[in-house]
C-alpha cells in the first residue's frame, strides 16, 4: 500500500497551478517595447529635447517634457504662446526617426503686467 499517492498528486496539482501562475505573470510583466526600441526612443528623446532648445529656445525645454514611444513623441508641459506650442510640435516633428507626435502643451501666457495693488498708496477709509 502506498500512503504518499494522495500527497503526491497535491503536491503535483499545487506545483503545476503555481507554474501557470509564474507563468502568467512572466508575460504580463513584459514591456511592450523591445530593449533595442527603447534605446532607439531614448535617443529619440534627446535628439527632440536638443531641437526644441535650439528652435524654440533653451526655456522651453525647462518647461516640456518629452516622452517617445514606438517612436512617438509626446510633448507635455506649459509654453507661453500658442505659437510656441505650434512651434515645438513641428520641432519634434522634423527629427528623423519620430514618427508622430502627441502635443499635450498647455499654454500659459507669463504677463509682465502689473499687479491690481502695485502703485497703489496705503490702504484709506474714509471719515464721516
Amino acid at each position: 500500500m502506498n500512503r504518499r499517492g494522495p500527497i503526491s498528486n497535491a503536491l503535483v496539482a499545487n506545483a503545476l497551478v503555481a507554474l501557470v501562475l509564474y507563468s502568467g505573470l512572466v508575460v504580463a510583466c513584459r514591456p511592450n517595447e523591445s530593449v533595442e526600441r527603447q534605446t532607439k526612443d531614448a535617443a529619440l528623446k534627446a535628439q527632440v529635447k536638443a531641437k526644441l532648445a535650439s528652435d524654440v529656445g533653451a526655456a522651453t525645454v525647462t518647461g516640456v517634457e518629452v516622452n517617445v514611444t514606438n517612436g512617438v513623441a509626446t510633448l507635455a508641459g506649459s509654453v507661453r504662446s500658442d505659437d510656441e506650442k505650434q512651434r515645438a510640435e513641428a520641432s519634434a516633428r522634423s527629427v528623423e526617426g519620430v514618427t508622430g507626435v502627441n502635443n499635450n502643451l498647455q499654454v500659459n501666457a507669463i504677463e509682465s503686467a502689473p499687479s491690481p495693488t502695485a502703485g497703489a498708496g496705503p490702504a484709506t477709509t474714509p471719515t464721516p
